[in-house]
């Protein structure tokens, strides 16, 4: 997938939009909407062409809907379950979908340990730290699915202290993909990926 900036631009203008009413990422960063949230969240491409798309995203903790909602966009093939507790960033990922006409994307205001459902892609940007998120994930994955946690460069220290979890869950480190982030400045990220082992 080669990303343009152009092919989000109504999506860009509607995030604005709500962004000014409802803070959902900072002002300053409103300037680098494009290359460190919507690119950013489309860097699971590279998992993707590694270990195919699944069918059922759920992605935990979406606050302003990253990745869910450029996912969304971009692969109408998967359902993409937006997951936050807060009603607000709930709110307004119901509003992209209105306008926009996302109908693969599925909004839900719930704690993740009261879902029921199982996924066989859970993705999580920026919410805790891996030992914290991996016990919310786990449960809710497919086995043989995966577990994606969009990381900085501490990824082997975060993947050091949640392996009590990781073994818990019989959960198995695949891969860390790493990129770097279009801006001028050195943003390198990376994508653990998690497997669960099927029982």
């Amino acid at each position: 997938m080669i990303l343009n900036k152009n092919d989000y631009a109504k999506y860009i203008d509607a995030f604005l939009r709500q962004n000014s009413m409802l803070n959902l990422i900072s002002k300053n960063d409103e300037k680098f909407l494009w290359e460190k949230h919507i690119y950013d969240s489309l860097s699971i491409e590279k998992v993707f062409a590694k270990y195919g798309k699944g069918k059922k995203l759920l992605d935990i903790g979406t606050g302003g809907g990253f990745p869910s909602v450029p996912v969304a966009l971009s692969y109408p093939e998967i359902e993409v379950y937006a997951l936050d507790s807060i009603r607000k960033k709930i709110n307004a990922i119901e509003n992209l979908k209105s306008e926009l006409g996302i109908n693969n994307l599925h909004p839900v205001c719930m704690r993740a340990e009261n879902l029921k459902e199982k996924f066989d892609i859970i993705t999580s940007r920026a919410v805790a730290p891996l030992k914290i998120i991996t016990e919310y994930a786990a449960p809710l994955l497919e086995n043989n699915g995966f577990f994606v946690a969009y990381k900085s460069r501490k990824s082997e220290q975060e993947i050091s202290e949640a392996e009590n979890v990781l073994k818990k869950f019989k959960l198995h480190v695949s891969d860390i993909i790493e990129y770097e982030l279009p801006l001028e400045e050195n943003h390198v990220r990376n994508l653990i990926v998690i497997q669960k082992i099927k029982q």
